[in-house]
């Protein structure tokens, strides 16, 4: 199915355009990065309270939130858990877990009338564990560049492999500089998103790296650009076509999902935009800039 009847838009003739717009766009995260001193990370990381209560009769989960967000807790985050009348409250906190529960009880019982409070479990995370965290989220994201090194050099060439991995470190850094300007915080959702991110942005990625290296054998009397430019074309539909469904989806999940995924599909959302995004713009003029600079390279030897 063609999206488009016949595609012949100069991609690789604007690249770089679209490097100029890719470091802008970098450096404004860069700088959001060093005005808030980092990015502001959740309870998983930053450590703090986990306290579960029951309320008998439920109130809305809105309700509980505003609540809680009157009493002026650091950086709480209410969900519901298992029914409706069970809450699961993370509060950022650098005391007594049990000290904050018996302070949240206390506003919860000023907040909220007629209905009885029972704190059922109080758990501390505490910065230890959110350091070891950040920690494995970092790792887990480099061992999965490092795989998709081999992966890619091994099913085409290494310099494929090398302007995928510059196309996925575009798109994390681009993700993680949305969110610091935003200012919403880092939680392992947003994590195990951005490892979404970098399997989606890769697929589409390698399905127009598969269209070049086809059209090399077939089209081995067209320059580079052309030939790559070409390859774009011909994938843009499959491309266009793939991220609207996705972005459908997710949308409909950021909208309809409730609070509890709302920053994971946010993620997803500037994701899917960014990985269509750098499949074209920024993996394939790589491979561009590395075949002239190659042959410019052993002209000169010449």
């Amino acid at each position: 199915m063609q999206f488009f009847s016949t595609p012949n838009i100069d991609f690789v003739g604007n690249r770089k355009k679209a490097a100029i717009l890719s470091t802008v766009l970098l450096l404004i995260g860069i700088g959001s990065f060093a005005m808030h001193k980092g990015l502001r990370t959740s309870i998983d990381f930053a450590g703090g309270a986990l306290i579960e209560v029951k309320l008998d009769p439920a109130i809305p989960l809105q309700e509980m939130r505003d609540v809680i967000a009157g009493a002026q807790f650091d950086g709480a985050e209410v969900t519901n858990f298992g029914s409706p009348s069970e809450y699961l409250v993370k509060v950022k906190s650098v005391g007594n877990a049990s000290e904050v529960a018996e302070q949240l009880k206390i506003a919860l019982v000023e907040g909220i009338r007629g209905s009885e409070i029972e704190i059922r479990r109080t758990e501390s995370v505490g910065p230890k564990i959110g350091s070891e965290l950040r920690t494995s989220a970092f790792w887990a994201i480099i061992y999965s560049l490092l795989g998709i090194i081999v992966y890619v050099s091994w099913r085409f060439q290494f310099r494929f492999a090398i302007a995928a991995i510059i196309a996925l470190i575009h798109d994390v850094l681009f993700t993680l500089g949305f969110f610091s300007i935003v200012n919403i915080e880092v939680s392992l959702a947003v994590i195990a998103a951005i490892l979404t991110i970098v399997g989606y942005s890769l697929n589409d990625t390698i399905v127009v790296f598969d269209r070049i290296r086809e059209n090399t054998h077939t089209r081995s009397r067209e320059s580079y650009e052309s030939l790559v430019n070409k390859s774009i074309n011909e994938t843009l539909s499959r491309t266009l076509i793939t991220s609207l469904t996705t972005l459908l989806v997710v949308v409909g999940l950021a909208i309809f999902g409730g609070e509890v995924i709302k920053d994971f599909a946010l993620t997803l959302i500037v994701g899917v935009i960014v990985g269509t995004y750098s499949s074209v713009f920024i993996a394939s003029p790589v491979l561009v800039e590395w075949h002239l600079r190659r042959a410019a390279r052993q002209k000169a030897r010449a």
